[in-house]
């Protein structure tokens, strides 16, 4: 078997020697593709391998096409929105990604922003603290939970609203469970988006959620920028002064929100969640982990395109 690790934005190089040392003692040869800058150079490298492992690199019906031999790609990272699901299922490739891996990297990200926009995103002036402030954690899914015990560990309140977690498992964890999102935004001086873009989700978070959120309210965003309505979003913060907006996935309408909002708006140059050299690493070899599984036994636990 022959595994491909394609990834125009390498891999640690702890990480790629982790891989190889999986795939290798497993029995299987590794070949590296790293930092390409032509598509082609995709294209021609997968052609004979068995098995993918990408980062955020875009798995396409092209490359898809250009891979004949391929039975299982990999995105190591939670999100999986850079693979053609449809065209790995026309072509019998199973999809995985690595979930869990970049939890605690993201979760320390938003505890980060929160502290950043409490304290005026560190301009001169007079801040708050977290301690005492309720948090609404919306989807308490690895990266919620995760948020929800750190901000515990600051002296927070936190609530937390998931229709798919039961409410006497968030209460087991000292977690105030509510029943809708809106009671949710009501609540909390600060909310958490952990929710997946999806037909449900997508611009779910708008005027109607985000009015509804207590004096100075603040929102923060590690998810994706496709759940925010970005048109409601500029007029809710227009109207509301003392509403502030804190992302890792910068709006489409990033410059209008900047000059309008100054230290009311931050959004990181690129997305940052998983940027932590723990979580490069845990997630590459739990890639390697998942294809060596699936060659060995048929195991298909993180498989997205089923």
């Amino acid at each position: 078997m022959k595994i491909l690790v394609a990834t125009e934005k390498p891999f640690a190089k702890v990480a790629v020697e982790g891989i190889r040392k999986v795939v290798e003692d497993a029995g299987y040869e590794l070949a590296l593709l790293e930092k390409y800058t032509d598509l082609q150079q995709f294209y021609t490298a997968v052609a004979d391998v068995d098995a993918l492992i990408v980062r955020s690199d875009k798995v396409t019906a092209e490359v898809v096409d250009a891979a004949k031999n391929l039975k299982i790609v990999v995105r190591a990272g939670a999100g999986f929105d850079n693979l053609n699901l449809a065209a790995c299922t026309a072509n019998n490739i199973v999809a995985m990604n690595t979930p869990g891996q970049n939890s605690n990297a993201v979760a320390e990200l938003a505890l980060g922003m929160m502290v950043y926009m409490a304290r005026n995103t560190f301009k001169p002036g007079t801040g708050s603290e977290l301690k005492g402030k309720k948090l609404g954690i919306h989807a308490y899914g690895n990266v919620g939970r995760l948020a929800a015990h750190i901000a515990k560990g600051f002296g927070m309140e936190v609530y937390a609203f998931d229709p798919f977690i039961s409410a006497d498992k968030m209460e087991a964890e000292g977690i105030i469970p509510v029943a809708t999102a809106e009671e949710l935004y009501s609540t909390c001086h600060f909310v958490s988006l952990h929710i997946p873009a999806n037909d449900q989700t997508k611009k779910s978070i708008g005027y109607n959620l985000l009015s509804k959120m207590p004096k100075g309210g603040c929102l923060i965003n590690t998810a994706r920028k496709e759940v925010i309505n970005e048109e409601e979003m500029i007029k809710v913060m227009t109207e509301r002064e003392d509403l502030k907006y804190c992302t890792d996935i910068a709006p489409d309408n990033k410059e209008e929100m900047a000059e309008k909002f100054t230290t009311r708006y931050f959004a990181t140059p690129k997305k940052q969640g998983a940027e932590t050299a723990e979580a490069n690493i845990n997630a590459a070899l739990a890639a390697a982990n998942q294809i060596v599984k699936f060659f060995k036994t048929g195991d298909k636990t993180f498989q997205v395109n089923k």
